[in-house]
């Protein structure tokens, strides 16, 4: 099928596996992208070059600093972003080490795994091959939601491709994969597989759906991976789903029982986020000129700003105003300071910062935290009795 493997990608295979005809719904749909993608290009950059400084022969100090400099120019580097990928490097850095050989280390190598998904291919950012393991390690820079490794598709299927590619040459027997994601999370690692379950995993389950998804066949199927549709907004299967919600008002009792309370919730919880993706689409329309029966974009809060700062504060020292008022100073925040030192030299403080317990907030049974209660524990009740 033409234009498949751009359809059938690694990074969307969480949508195109969990709702099949997705993936041809919007394959001819322009993709936008966005300054914090351009960001995360930047930062895997970096991040790539100083790899190939520790892993790859031929590049010296010299080339080293000049490419480097060449990044930094990019307007949209931070000082961040050393700190993260020093954390990348240290990561993959820390898995070479722990292999009872010298590894192979190959970098943002291109991997193929159309036996199981027509055209399918990604770009895995780490592959670390030693002592019959193969292991990945994907870098992401975002710090919106975490993303875990384990059960992530997207790197089952790099490590699919990574078989592929070169299990002809090394003894492989145990598959691994691990996301780094300083800015939020740090470190995830799944259980690792043997090649023989990822292979099972890709001809019982991959193999079978992504057939359909090629030929656009299946069922709609809204959850979490909606998140990154482009039709997220206008998904009729997503609006059934959440338009449904009065489906629980017919409990006999005149309270609802707890599994009831739960279930909307998790039904709300993806309420919330389709109303704001509808929002976003429809205020988009409006301004492309576009009409949504009643409704209309209109300006909303201006926020006054100097048209010369510095011109301003004269005039107000001529008015009499002294200029000790017009200024302030207050200490930076802790999370702007460690951003300033870099994670690193941010340690050296670590005796003068305290961490309170978080304030209690929600979150699915499969959350990796443990539960809280304000509820007094046995022990408690005992020693309040005595």
């Amino acid at each position: 099928m033409p234009g498949t493997h751009a359809i059938l990608g690694a990074s969307s295979a969480e949508r195109w596996l969990n709702c099949t005809p997705s993936a041809q719904l919007t394959a001819d749909m322009p993709d936008t992208g966005s300054e914090y993608a351009a960001e995360g290009t930047l930062a895997h950059k970096i991040g790539e070059l100083k790899l190939r400084k520790r892993f790859v022969t031929g590049i010296g100090p010299k080339k080293f600093n000049a490419e480097m400099d060449k990044l930094k120019a990019d307007p949209l580097y931070s000082p961040e972003m050393d700190s993260t990928t020093d954390e990348y490097l240290d990561a993959v850095n820390e898995i070479a080490m722990a292999l009872p050989e010298h590894p192979y280390v190959a970098l943002e190598q291109q991997v193929d795994f159309s036996d199981w998904v027509p055209g399918g291919f990604g770009t895995a950012d780490c592959i670390v091959i030693g002592g019959g393991i193969l292991h990945v390690i994907d870098y992401k820079h975002g710090k919106g939601v975490p993303v875990p490794a384990e059960s992530n598709v997207q790197l089952m299927l790099y490590c699919l491709g990574a078989y592929v590619r070169y299990g002809l040459f090394y003894d492989v027997k145990t598959i691994r994969w691990t996301i780094v994601q300083p800015r939020n999370g740090g470190v995830s690692e799944a259980q690792e597989l043997t090649v023989e379950a990822l292979l099972a995993w890709a001809e019982n389950y991959v193999r079978p759906r992504a057939k359909m998804a090629a030929e656009g066949t299946g069922e709609y199927s809204p959850g979490e991976w909606c998140r990154f549709c482009k039709v997220k907004a206008t998904c009729r299967a997503r609006s059934d789903y959440n338009l449904s919600l009065e489906d629980f008002h017919a409990a006999p009792p005149a309270l609802l029982f707890p599994e009831e309370l739960g279930a909307i919730l998790f039904r709300a919880t993806d309420l919330k986020k389709w109303l704001s993706d509808i929002e976003v689409f429809v205020l988009s329309a409006l301004l492309d000129g576009e009409e949504i029966p009643g409704w209309k974009a209109v300006e909303g809060r201006a926020v006054r700003t100097w048209t010369d700062q510095d011109a301003a504060f004269k005039a107000a020292m001529e008015a009499g105003t002294p200029e000790e008022m017009l200024y302030e100073r207050r200490p930076v925040t802790l999370a702007a300071l460690e951003k300033i030192m870099g994670k690193k030299n941010f340690q050296v403080l670590n005796a003068f910062v305290h961490i309170p317990p978080g304030k209690p907030t929600l979150a699915p049974e499969t959350d990796k935290r443990p539960p809280v209660t304000t509820r007094p524990t046995a022990e408690q009740d005992f020693t309040a009795e005595q």
